[in-house]
């Protein structure tokens, strides 16, 4: 697909796959010179996985993203936790079929290869590296119902629900059992 220059942006060409009207897996962004400008990775239409950007010189940025499943209403993601990367926790969000920034972005600069900075990002909020542990006031929104485990050895397996979950299986009681999974 070629997109030609418009109101002061350059033009670009993509090639990549379409999977029922949505990009998906790599797609790669050239110039209008042919010069590689990005590859992308895509889910559901959304971004997914590692995207690098580049300029001339070189490489300019990494980013990670997770794509969320539009046609779920919740979606279960493991959240590494980052004072102990074998530790994971399940947490429960709901979905409005976007991309979140979830990972390590990597910033460099393009003329000398030099890598300026690193962020850490979990579902969209940016982590403090030097921050204890603990539930940002960005995330109170999907973090909900967190509860008190009733012991040391539930503390890594602990599931977060969400107030909109647990008002979903009251109203359903009896039917059958939704448990928010994805399947992927």
């Amino acid at each position: 697909m070629e997109f030609p220059a418009i109101r002061g942006e350059r033009g670009y060409v993509e090639e990549g796959v379409f999977m029922n009207d949505k990009k998906e897996g790599t797609w790669r962004r050239f110039n209008l010179m042919g010069d590689p400008m990005a590859i992308e990775n895509y889910k559901w239409g959304l971004k997914n996985g590692i995207c690098t950007y580049l300029t001339i010189q070189g490489i300019e940025r990494e980013e990670s993203w997770k794509a969320i499943d539009p046609s779920k209403p919740y979606d279960t993601i493991d959240v590494q936790d980052i004072n102990n990367p074998n530790l994971y926790e399940k947490v429960i969000v709901k979905t409005t079929g976007a991309s979140l920034r979830h990972g390590t972005w990597k910033i460099y600069d393009p003329y000398t290869g030099q890598k300026l900075r690193t962020e850490s990002w979990i579902l969209d909020v940016l982590q403090d590296p030097n921050a204890k542990k603990e539930v940002p006031a960005d995330t109170s929104s999907v973090l909900l119902n967190r509860g008190t485990p009733k012991s040391k050895s539930d503390t890594a397996t602990k599931k977060i629900i969400p107030k909109e979950v647990l008002e979903f299986q009251k109203k359903n009681k009896g039917k059958k059992i939704v448990d928010g999974k994805t399947g992927g």
